[in-house]
């Protein structure tokens, strides 16, 4: 470990494992290390063993759960939307070449008690039972609204101004009913609270296109999955740092962050071993989330708390047509909090479980402090439930840009259903690291789904 690198990553989640292979790509020498003995950091997918071993260590899996290495079981509930960002850069750096995909089968909200399917076009807007008639009506003129806009001519904007009026304006407009604005908000643009509709309606119209135009893609919903687990997207973008020359080592134990009188990074110990390098990039974990700081400075602040159960069923969700996999949304109005409530539901349809058994998590931003209850309205909706772990994690975000003392610190992944935001904080990492954006070359890839 004499060598000196340009980069060293601590931590093999997913946001580490993008930046080192794409880090790798343009040329740079990267060694790349995390403590546990399997890649995905908290982003990992687990078989049988390692999960009672993670989360109930003093029992073994019962027989009846069949075969481990049946298993791939998410620590964190993401799928990946068609048509964003991060299916860019898996086919911007050819990783599509490891993973096959398969579509999730449908994409749901809760509302007045029961399930029903998400609208994603004009005629399935019409048959919706979310609305009465004149409401279809009134849903139909402000979606046509939104396929029509160009924003060079204004005979399409209807006197709006998407970077001025709000979107609470906008749904005004066109007289749109709370409910309707639930799910169009929560559902469809996919915020987790209400805030943005005091906000300008730009985004909203974005993420309202951008969740249309993955659903026309494959059909059933907006959603790809990769089969073999999310863990399996780590490992992709490793297979590609290595390509490229990077070098990998697990179960390595991180001791400590070196650094000169300035406060600058020098390098990474690990025993009596330490690794110099330019420049280090890694998790919130291996900078002191959740511990006293040792050289009186503190690295990583946290930014509130996600609640997530992963629960075994012997059953799809009842309500969604036997769906073998489904994302079920429950906004915050509904239940009466701030925060939706998500389901992600797969199965042995996505290689994850055995057959006959479906893994469905349901999780939260966390608001009381009895998180477990303020996850019951989304336990209730799954029926009996064979068995289920819950976690509740610290959101860790950096205390500053690393521009200073080249450390940079990526953030924990939130309770959002999908991965956008781990890829806008892959973007912002890139640019404070490298001090220019990250251009990815447009190449017309389909995703096979």
């Amino acid at each position: 470990m004499d060598e000196e690198y340009d980069v060293v990553v601590l931590g093999t989640g997913l946001t580490e494992c993008i930046l080192s292979g794409l880090l790798s790509v343009e040329g740079k020498k990267v060694l790349h290390m995390d403590r546990n003995d399997y890649y995905g950091g908290d982003s990992a997918s687990l078989n049988l063993t390692q999960l009672y071993r993670k989360f109930r260590p003093d029992q073994s899996p019962p027989a009846e759960l069949g075969r481990d290495r049946d298993y791939a079981v998410d620590l964190i509930p993401k799928f990946i939307i068609a048509n964003g960002e991060l299916t860019r850069i898996l086919v911007h750096t050819d990783v599509t070449r490891y993973l096959e995909f398969k579509q999730i089968a449908g994409s749901f909200v809760y509302r007045d008690g029961k399930i029903s399917k998400v609208p994603s076009t004009e005629m399935e807007a019409v048959k919706s039972p979310l609305m009465g008639l004149f409401e279809k009506r009134r849903a139909k003129k402000f979606f046509e609204f939104l396929q029509n806009w160009k924003d060079d001519d204004p005979a399409t904007h209807q006197g709006i101004d998407l970077d001025k009026h709000t979107m609470a304006q906008v749904y005004e407009k066109f007289g749109l009913e709370p409910g309707t604005q639930d799910f169009i908000g929560h559902a469809m643009a996919l915020y987790l609270d209400d805030d943005y509709k005091t906000k300008p309606a730009r985004p909203t119209y974005e993420r309202i296109v951008l969740y249309t135009s993955s659903m026309a893609r494959y059909g059933k919903s907006p959603y790809i999955y990769p089969l073999y687990g999310l863990g399996e997207l780590p490992q992709a973008f490793a297979r590609l740092s290595a390509i490229y020359g990077g070098t990998y080592m697990l179960d390595k134990p991180i001791d400590e962050i070196v650094t000169d009188a300035d406060g600058k990074f020098v390098g990474v110990r690990s025993g009596n071993e330490t690794v110099k390098a330019k420049q280090v990039v890694g998790d919130p974990s291996y900078f002191g989330a959740g511990k006293p700081a040792e050289d009186g400075k503190v690295r990583v602040v946290e930014e509130g708390k996600v609640i997530r159960a992963i629960c075994l069923l012997k059953h799809p969700i009842p309500g969604t047509d036997d769906a073998d996999s489904a994302q079920i949304i429950i906004p915050q109005n509904q239940v009466g909090r701030r925060n939706d409530i998500y389901i992600a539901m797969v199965s042995s349809t996505h290689n994850v479980c055995a057959k006959d058994i479906y893994v469905a998590i349901v999780s939260t931003i966390v608001e009381t402090d009895r998180p477990e209850q303020e996850i019951a309205p989304g336990l209730a909706i799954l029926g009996p439930i064979y068995d289920k772990f819950v976690s509740v994690s610290s959101l860790y975000t950096p205390t500053s840009t690393g521009e200073t003392d080249n450390i940079f610190i990526t953030r924990s992944y939130d309770a959002t259903s999908h991965f956008e935001t781990v890829v806008d904080d892959v973007h912002n990492v890139w640019k404070r690291m490298m001090g220019k954006d990250l251009v990815l070359k447009k190449r017309e890839v389909e995703v096979e789904a």
